[in-house]
């Protein structure tokens, strides 16, 4: 695909990095020279200079002929415009926004069709509080995906000492837990991912991936280790968007205390939030600060500043002062493959966080949702099922017949949903955890995890239909 990304800060640079290792044509438009010539000098792409919204710069980064462009610059206004002139001057027939605004998010009038015509709204701010709701609410996660417009979830979690099935062959899981059917679709040790079989036996110290349906996700997550109790006190360092969207969706259910080192915003977040929210002036990485707010009674503590340094401190001190779980958010990819799984549990890109929304729109097939794993490394994808017998690679077929390449693994499929013949009986969407023996059907939402992006072209091609099928 040929694609042109407006913006080459953090997202676009994290945008870039991942499309061009997935043989895209990308050219990158920024003001910034320097961090074009950083990004030409890493990646195989081409770089504009230029201010993105005007018509004759598009024009030289390709417009004419691009199949997308992905506006991601710091201005919402620029990002909007651009999408305008897109469609209005050049007719690109995907057109992607960041929208930080919660105004512009609230009135789709406004981006979509009659409006600046973007296709698609993205804010990494809202995506990143998304996942950390989730994480929230499954506070012995390290990521949880939801497919299947949320009945079915993909949980990874760190096995321990004391889960029932640790140390003991997968295969037994079933036993442990009956009437419960779920597929462990990866296991990474030592951040190597091994092949999964009944007979594997789960180590303390696996990162395991587990797909189940949403309603028995908890007693899945207490078989691998034992259950942290539930989340009530929350510390949030950083009172930016992120930490003032997360106080706000938070505010009314957990007991949230907010620190914000800049008195204005102090003063600004008091008149947002909820007054059982307390806000409080100081800094995150002040030891004294933490001690008197009692860190070590809290349940989660998140540094959300925009300070990848800041926040690695912050929770490492709130972790010796006892924290019981931390989170950071972490721009720099390096610093979060470093600190993940040490004093901090858990540690987020916004970028990362998005990246799943974007890529839906680059591959090829009905994809529902592409969610990233592994920050990056690894995909599980949400794929439609269409055609039949005649002209399709999966629909009529069982699991062990289709031939899927060797790290990609169908773990569940849901049916019902797009329409086919369960939609037509009239029956409910069900949840079908996949086995080699189950047949998938026209119209099935098939959930594919992929421990390797190199085998995603092979599995795209698997769910493509024939030409002749109309």
């Amino acid at each position: 695909m040929k694609i042109i990304i407006l913006g080459a800060g953090r997202v676009g640079e994290s945008v870039a990095e991942s499309l061009v290792s997935e043989h895209n044509d990308i050219t990158v438009v920024d003001t910034d020279t320097a961090k074009l010539a950083q990004l030409q000098e890493r990646f195989d792409l081409r770089t504009l200079s230029g201010n993105a919204i005007l018509p004759s710069v598009m024009r030289d980064a390709g417009a004419e002929d691009a199949d997308m462009m992905i506006a991601v610059t710091a201005l919402d206004e620029t990002n909007l415009v651009a999408c305008k002139l897109a469609q209005q001057l050049f007719n690109i027939p995907t057109r992607i926004a960041r929208v930080r605004s919660s105004q512009f998010q609230e009135v789709p009038e406004i981006t979509g069709e009659g409006g600046f015509e973007a296709q698609t709204v993205i804010c990494p701010e809202q995506s990143v509080v998304d996942v950390i709701e989730r994480l929230i609410e499954y506070p012995d996660a390290l990521q949880v995906l939801e497919f299947g417009e949320g009945r079915v979830s993909l949980i990874a979690v760190r096995a321990e000492e004391g889960g029932p099935i640790v140390q003991h062959p997968i295969g037994e899981i079933r036993q442990q837990i009956p009437g419960i059917d779920l597929r462990i679709v990866a296991v990474f040790r030592n951040d190597r991912p091994l092949k999964v079989s009944g007979e594997m036996i789960i180590h303390a110290g696996d990162e395991v991936f587990c797909l189940a349906s949403t309603q028995h996700i908890r007693k899945v997550v207490g078989e691998l280790r034992r259950m942290d109790r539930p989340v009530r006190r929350i510390i949030i360092a950083g009172g930016g968007n992120i930490g003032l969207r997360l106080a706000r969706r938070l505010g009314e259910d957990y007991n949230v205390k907010i620190i914000e080192s800049v008195k204005g915003r102090c003063d600004y977040l008091a008149t947002q939030l909820s007054a059982s929210t307390l806000v409080l002036n100081g800094d995150g990485t002040d030891e004294d600060l933490l001690v008197d707010e009692n860190v070590f009674d809290t349940d989660l503590f998140l540094a959300l500043t925009d300070d990848d340094e800041d926040n690695i401190m912050s929770c490492l001190l709130a972790k010796r002062l006892g924290a019981r779980r931390t989170l950071a958010v972490i721009n720099r990819k390096s610093y979060a493959e470093l600190m993940q799984g040490s004093a901090i549990d858990i540690a987020i890109s916004p970028s990362h966080a998005t990246i799943g929304e974007l890529l839906r729109h680059v591959r090829r097939g009905d994809i529902v949702a592409v969610h990233s794993l592994r920050r990056g490394a690894a995909e599980a994808l949400e794929i439609v099922a269409h055609g039949d017998a005649k002209d399709s690679r999966v629909v009529g077929k069982r699991i062990e017949d289709i031939g899927l390449p060797k790290g990609a693994m169908i773990g569940a499929i849901v049916r019902g949903l797009n329409g086919g013949t369960a939609a037509k009986n009239g029956a409910a969407p069900k949840v079908l955890i996949a086995h080699d023996d189950t047949v998938i059907e026209s119209n099935d939402r098939v959930i594919v995890f992929i421990d390797n992006k190199r085998i995603l072209p092979k599995v795209e091609r698997l769910f493509q239909v024939d030409i002749g099928f109309v």
